[in-house]
């Protein structure tokens, strides 16, 4: 199924290319998250491997389509929905047509439903919604649409990865469910539910609970309950300084894990976790960093170390975002026009030089690719996070994951 091809190769053979590849462009891309606020290093890191991977994969080669450029700005939403909303209108004014967001599935959630209206009143100037992080199922199911195309494995497939391992081990009877207060959260929380009910019937959900989001200044008040409960295990969707703080009260307070997670590595978390974490937290991840899976891999993460000492490539489908974008441009023989690179996206095939294979799902423009179990240690660490001597090594992989899982969406295609 998957040829191995990259971007670069002779990828448009037998494709007719417009007139638009005739001169060199400058794509830009429009980066809305948090580069300020509680999450702000989430987003700032965010935003510096956007901006690294537009100039590896395709500037400094070159170009696409006879020289054509990728710019990425930094466009600071908060975290807030409604100051997203502001940017959205700014970037498109300011002629970005495609937009990057993955910092919170409520805010992508309020850019896809503005990006399907803009597009409708708006042919003539339209955009794509390029999400690399906003995981809530909702957005390739029931909210679907044609312009928003997910890079990142959604809640459900990423759950049942980890449920997967829960469920094979013994020694884990009771398991505590904690995340933040809003959509993501409660997806998070209504698939473990469920799946670990299918899996293991016999394990007892001690808790489940929902906390502000970006609002707790002290996780010790949860941190106790959860030890109080006799958990073996506890799982969680936070990120960013809610997952850090929920760690750091956890580890304080006695626990010793697992803790199963979806976002603890870099951006500090894994230097403020350090030996403490070491065998306890597990992170289910799409990309893997260590040991590196490709000549090509450890090259492109020794460049990003040499350029940002004190960053971490801990998002590698960023990675994947613009490397896919590429292709997707060169398939359709235009970067401007976002209907054709659109339909040039959906079915493609992609291989990663993180060894993971990637196929985004025309049905619902949902990702399909490896996914991995990885552990916090400093064992076996080529690239470490946060200058920590601590990493991810993954233990586990599941090949193309949610290939056959099911969706709500009824695509309505331009």
């Amino acid at each position: 199924m998957f040829n191995k091809t990259r971007f670069g190769v002779a990828f448009a053979l037998g494709l007719s290319v417009s007139a638009t590849a005739l001169c060199a462009e400058e794509v830009k891309i429009a980066f809305i998250d948090p580069i300020s606020g509680p999450f702000a290093s989430t987003g700032s890191n965010g935003l510096h491997q956007y901006q690294f991977a537009a100039d590896q994969v395709v500037n400094e080669k070159g170009g696409i389509l006879n020289g054509t450029t990728f710019k990425v700005d930094g466009f600071d939403n908060k975290a807030s929905p409604q100051d997203s909303l502001i940017q959205l209108q700014v970037a498109i004014d300011q002629g970005y047509k495609y937009i990057a967001q993955g910092n919170s599935s409520g805010v992508a959630h309020a850019l896809t439903d503005a990006i399907e209206k803009h597009n409708k009143r708006n042919p003539d100037n339209r955009v794509l919604f390029l999400n690399y992080s906003a995981v809530d199922p909702a957005l390739t199911n029931d909210d679907c649409n044609f312009w928003h195309f997910r890079f990142d494995a959604n809640a459900d497939i990423k759950m049942d990865v980890l449920t997967d391992v829960i469920a094979k081990d013994e020694s884990i009877k009771k398991v505590y469910l904690i995340g933040q207060d809003y959509s993501f959260g409660k997806a998070v929380a209504a698939a473990a539910n469920s799946m670990l009910k299918e899996k293991r019937p016999d394990i007892e959900i001690v808790g489940d609970e929902l906390h502000p989001i970006g609002k707790v200044k002290d996780f010790t008040p949860y941190a106790r309950k959860i030890t109080a409960s006799g958990a073996d295990a506890v799982i969680t969707g936070n990120w960013g300084a809610d997952m850090l703080g929920l760690g750091k009260a956890l580890v304080a307070n006695g626990y010793t894990g697992p803790l199963f997670t979806y976002y603890a590595a870099g951006s500090g978390i894994t230097a403020a976790f350090g030996e403490s974490g070491k065998d306890v937290i597990r992170l289910v991840t799409e990309g893997q960093v260590n040991p590196p899976p490709t000549p090509e891999a450890e090259t492109y993460y020794k460049a990003y170390k040499a350029k940002y000492p004190d960053g971490n490539v801990d998002q590698t489908r960023i990675y994947n975002v613009i490397g896919m974008l590429a292709a997707a441009m060169e398939k359709a023989g235009t970067a401007t026009d976002v209907v054709a690179v659109g339909k040039a996206l959906e079915g493609l095939e992609y291989e990663s030089i993180w060894g993971t294979k990637l196929y985004m799902r025309p049905e619902d423009h949902q990702v399909i690719q490896d996914m991995h179990i990885a552990k916090h240690t400093n064992d076996g660490v080529t690239f470490d996070y946060d200058g920590s001597g601590f990493g991810v090594v993954v233990e586990s992989t599941v090949s193309m994951a949610g290939m056959d899982s099911a969706t709500t969406c009824k695509m309505e295609r331009p």
